[in-house]
């Protein structure tokens, strides 16, 4: 797959901005959630009455569509997907200021190869004395989806496409920081739709998505399913709505190196890790724990790898920096991730700590105990704490719990076939990487299907297609077994 040259990077990212209007390079909230380079989006709505009853015209023009047809409009996102990666990853990092154009662009065309589409839906057929039963996947009718500021156009794309093969009509209410890249993918969904003979609105949004109007899609009665993929907050009102919700919510991945683990190898998988997209990736390496008697190789792999190792007393003034103390409703101190730091380079973190490199430092790195703040936030950021263990019982000790139950992803670097089946039976993830960078858990560089939402709390799992379907059974009694 063929990368794009920092040139190239430049030019589109002073494109993307030149078309977003003389605003764009100001707070995300200044940026244009209608339009693109002139071109006015097609479903984004200012009321979300109105955007769940165009969702819902989407539905019915495509419920009456073979299934073919509806896998046409799916090869027609596949293709404008991959054409358009480069503008959805430039206008991604532009409005969030998060992660790295090249990476974004990787993600789509990851959605686009790897999503999969109407070969998920599958039915089934049980025959006996009384006669056959067939079980088909059907819709549910219109899907009201939540979607993260980390992945956003990913996550929308990638949602549409399995919702669509599943026969729905989708509403999004993207988060409030990443609208404009948010709506360009529901844009893009439409245009597809539109080039490919589906309805003009198949997929609709909201020009100025809010709580108000999250609320008012939970509580519609068109909505028959909810998705939500972003954070603990939001999973828990679509999990309390009364309706059925599919949450894909936080996690903390642990990383455990032992010492039959090829070494340099795992060096540099869990660097490539961590700093993919600048650590954005829910699945991402958070905190090692590593044999004693390897760490030593382990920090010097990582470093050859572009790790920079910052002291004990660097990693409490990032932490400060980092990590910041708010106040919740009930007047609760609590400690969060400071969203100036999300997702930003290397460089520019260290740099917050009076520390210059240069662009060839990917990710930092530091030894901590196990209560760090960095061993127990999830950062989102290329900053990787690493704890020294024994043996094996501490390392899946403490790395399941600073995982903190989440159940969300988990990855090891062994040869050891007893220690990594310890390890994957005691962390319960969703996802268990062995001997890869975790990015593999979502089939880049990994086999399997590729998913932005990964289920975990309302157990689906990997989401595809099929998790977007409903169950119904068709019963002839006493007829049609010819055996």
């Amino acid at each position: 797959m063929a990368q794009i040259s920092e040139n190239e990077i430049r030019e589109i990212v002073s494109k993307v901005i030149n078309s977003m209007g003389s605003t764009a390079s100001a707070a995300p909230k200044n940026y244009d959630s209608t339009q693109y380079g002139g071109r006015k989006f097609l479903g984004i709505f200012d009321d979300m009455n109105k955007a769940i009853e165009a969702a819902n015209e989407g539905y019915k023009a495509v419920r009456a569509m073979q299934v073919e047809d509806r896998e046409k409009i799916i090869t027609e996102i596949r293709k404008l997907c991959r054409e358009e990666a480069p503008v959805m990853a430039a206008l991604g990092v532009a409005e969030t200021k998060m992660g790295k154009v090249e990476h974004k662009r990787l993600k789509h065309i990851l959605v686009a190869d790897k999503t999969p589409g109407t070969e998920d839906i599958v039915s089934n057929a049980k025959t006996g004395d009384y006669g056959l039963t067939l079980v088909e996947m059907a819709p549910f009718g219109v899907v009201g989806a939540i979607t993260p500021s980390t992945n956003p156009s990913e996550t929308v794309i990638c949602n549409s496409i399995g919702m669509i093969a599943a026969g729905n009509g989708v509403v999004f209410n993207p988060h409030p920081g990443a609208i404009a890249t948010s709506n360009y993918a529901v844009d893009l969904v439409n245009r597809a739709s539109r080039a490919a003979g589906g309805p003009e609105i198949l997929v609709a949004s909201m020009d100025k998505p809010t709580l108000d109007s999250a609320n008012t899609m939970y509580k519609h009665p068109l909505i028959r399913l909810l998705v939500c993929t972003g954070g603990p907050g939001v999973v828990r009102a679509v999990l309390s709505s009364g309706k059925k919700a599919i949450g894909a919510g936080a996690g903390n991945p642990p990383v455990i190196v032992d010492d039959t683990a090829d070494i340099k190898k795992a060096a540099k998988c869990i660097i490539d890790g961590c700093t993919f997209d600048n650590n954005l990736p829910c699945i991402a390496e958070k905190e090692v724990f590593a044999f004693a008697n390897i760490a030593d190789e382990l920090i010097s792999g990582m470093k050859q790898n572009g790790a920079y190792m910052i002291t004990a007393q660097q990693a409490e003034a990032l932490s400060k920096i980092v990590l910041v103390t708010v106040t919740d409703k009930s007047g609760k101190e609590k400690v969060t991730v400071s969203r100036d730091c999300v997702g930003r380079d290397a460089a520019v973190l260290l740099d917050k700590i009076g520390v210059k490199v240069g662009p060839e430092v990917r990710c930092i790195i530091c030894e901590t105990d196990f209560m760090h703040p960095f061993v127990q936030h999830e950062l989102m950021m290329p900053i990787l704490p690493i704890v020294r263990v024994r043996d094996i019982d501490e390392a899946i000790d403490l790395a399941v719990k600073a995982e903190h139950g989440n159940r969300h992803t988990a990855h090891m670097h062994s040869k050891n076939i007893d220690n990594l089946s310890r390890f994957a039976r005691a962390v319960e993830t969703t996802i268990f990487v062995k001997n890869a960078p975790s990015y593999a858990g979502i089939g880049f560089g990994g086999e399997g299907h590729a998913t932005f939402t990964i289920a975990g709390p309302t157990g689906e799992g990997i989401t595809s297609a099929r998790s977007f379907t409903r169950q119904r059974r068709c019963v002839m009694a006493d007829s049609f077994r010819i055996i």
